[in-house]
């Protein structure tokens, strides 16, 4: 099965991107996992080893389609 992966941050760019991309993949295609980069910081160095450097971004099948522009993921660090 395909695996998409959304990452985000919680912003409402994210969250509004979220819910417009998530409903509109086909679930009987994609395995779909969500991973919020505010709330678990530990799955960063994941999300930039899959090419992600901004949220909200996609992964689909190992590309990263950025979506939008909510924050860097250096922005996403410097919270912590």
């Amino acid at each position: 099965m395909n695996i998409a992966t959304f990452y985000h941050a919680g912003c409402s760019v994210c969250v509004s991107a979220e819910q417009q991309v998530l409903d509109a993949l086909d679930k009987n295609r994609f395995k779909i996992e969500i991973v919020h980069l505010g709330e678990d910081k530990t799955k960063i160095a994941e999300a930039e080893q899959a090419g992600v450097r901004s949220v909200p971004a996609l992964s689909l099948n190992g590309s990263v389609f950025h979506i939008n522009y909510g924050a860097s993921l250096e922005d996403v660090k410097g919270d912590e």
